[in-house]
């Protein structure tokens, strides 16, 4: 088995801001109306490990300035997520304008996921295969797509198990603030 898979498998699997934001989308709004955004999250991180496959990596090394802006731009946009999440008041989707994320907002938001990118480069840096660049990038988007799919479908899975759980404004509080409190930890994690 190419050592690639476990790789890839246990870097998406732990906790970062996806694992949190798939788990409370799946609690709030339910698993099947979380699906667009597990669809969107593994097209987008293979679409961004394809990237790192053609040498995109060297391009944010040569262009620091364009590294800070991405991580800037991750910092506030995860830090929004998490303020949202913490001022979210009940499971279901009950609050004004309370929906889980499109394909598309999932798919952008792997521009910005600190932990995506650190998952693909640490792969084409440590577990390239010596194909051409486009081949590598084909192997890696594979990878994480294919992969990641699963693990998006776990954990928006495991989140509508857990809304069986949250059944007093109380109880969704709790939840809400501890994810909220994990997506925002990632979002000071981008700077270090």
């Amino acid at each position: 088995m190419d050592p690639l898979y476990p790789f890839v498998f246990l870097g998406l699997f732990s906790p970062g801001p996806n694992v949190i934001l798939l788990t409370a989308s799946g609690a709030r709004f339910g698993f099947r109306a979380t699906l667009p955004h597990v669809f969107g999250v593994a097209l987008g991180v293979g679409i961004t490990a394809g990237l790192t496959g053609l040498g995109i990596a060297a391009l944010l090394l040569a262009q620091p300035a364009l590294a800070l802006a991405l991580k800037i731009a991750a910092a506030f946009w995860i830090g929004w997520m998490a303020l949202s999440l913490w001022r979210s008041s009940a499971s279901g989707g009950s609050s004004a304008g309370a929906r889980p994320f499109t394909m598309v907002e999932a798919i952008l938001f792997q521009w910005v996921n600190p932990k995506v990118w650190a998952v693909a480069l640490a792969a084409a840096s440590g577990y390239a295969a010596g194909l051409p660049p486009i081949e590598e990038a084909q192997r890696l988007a594979l990878a994480f797509s294919g992969l990641n799919l699963f693990v998006c479908l776990f954990w928006s899975w495991a989140g509508s198990l857990l809304a069986l759980l949250l059944t007093t404004p109380l109880a969704w509080r709790i939840f809400s603030r501890v994810m909220a409190t994990g997506l925002a930890a990632s979002a000071v994690m981008v700077f270090l």
